[in-house]
């Protein structure tokens, strides 16, 4: 590993008595930022579910601040993968998620986010993002 020049402003042998920058924080309690598994992009999948009727809504993303913001403000925020950005679902649409509660699975590798959905959940215009769209399977029996 090669050393890295001191800035010019700087002797070589100083020690600096700035703090490091913070390596991304979480503003998520540390035992919630702890557990989290996050894929290689940062982002956990949240499955997204209707809290009365326990009908699957859709599957959304998110990130520590997407979470924290779901968290804290009873609406619920998704980080997208292709735009790059937080989105709350409904600002545009008016097809709310009021966060009903919150879990992590076993392994902090998923969430399951229940809502009061109001409209439809899918960007189709479908109440949920599986509206048909079922697949021909083999259905097993137990026993």
């Amino acid at each position: 590993m090669s050393e890295q020049p001191a800035p010019a402003n700087t002797p070589a042998n100083s020690v600096s008595t700035q703090p490091e920058p913070a390596a991304s924080a979480s503003p998520l309690p540390a035992g919630l930022a702890d557990a989290l598994k996050r894929d290689s992009a940062g982002l956990v999948a949240a499955i997204v579910q209707q809290f009365d009727t326990h009908e699957v809504l859709m599957l959304g993303w998110m990130d520590d601040e997407a979470l924290h913001r779901t968290m804290t403000t009873g609406r619920v925020t998704f980080y997208s993968r292709s735009r790059q950005e937080y989105w709350r679902k409904g600002d545009t649409s008016g097809h709310v998620q009021w966060v009903k509660s919150l879990a992590m699975d076993c392994d902090g590798d998923a969430l399951l986010v229940r809502v009061d959905q109001v409209g439809a959940a899918c960007h189709t215009g479908s109440r949920t993002c599986f509206d048909g769209r079922e697949l021909d399977a083999v259905v097993g029996h137990a026993g």
